[in-house]
């Protein structure tokens, strides 16, 4: 029985010992490199937190392949970046443009930071106005309370 499993099994890692790294899918070396600068710039619509020269999932594939054609075509960064664009929306840049419908992306995170900031000043300066008076003793609940003991 176990010359039966080994026999099933060897295949495997013979076909894992001769696999090796996927070639670019282009012969030409500058046109790979301007496609990876404008995958770069391009999510991956799978994946969401990567670009598409980064990402393995079959949709960046494919987007890498159309960016490669597009190139072929003679097609300038600007265009590719508006054909996507007209296809999948502001999305599927990994920096959006500045304009009404992605302002909000823009602003804010230093919006919010701002808004923390002011609601924490203004909680510690009206701490430092109030009285001694007014904070509760440390001591007196120390031997009132039957958890500290």
């Amino acid at each position: 029985m176990a010359k039966w499993i080994l026999l099933l099994i060897l295949p495997f890692f013979w076909l894992g010992a001769h696999a090796a790294e996927a070639l670019p899918a282009s012969n030409d070396p500058v046109l790979e490199a301007q496609m990876m600068h404008i995958a770069s710039e391009l999510r991956c619509l799978v994946c969401q937190n990567q670009t598409i020269a980064d990402s393995h999932a079959e949709l960046a594939v494919d987007l890498r392949q159309q960016v490669r054609e597009l190139i072929a075509q003679g097609k300038t960064q600007t265009e590719i970046f508006e054909y996507m664009t007209a296809r999948y929306g502001d999305f599927v840049l990994y920096r959006p443009p500045l304009k009404g419908t992605t302002v909000l992306l823009w602003v804010g995170p230093a919006l919010m930071a701002v808004l923390g900031m002011s609601v924490l000043f203004l909680i510690l300066r009206r701490r430092s106005r109030m009285g001694q008076d007014q904070f509760e003793s440390d001591d007196a609940d120390a031997g009132s309370d039957p958890h500290l003991s």
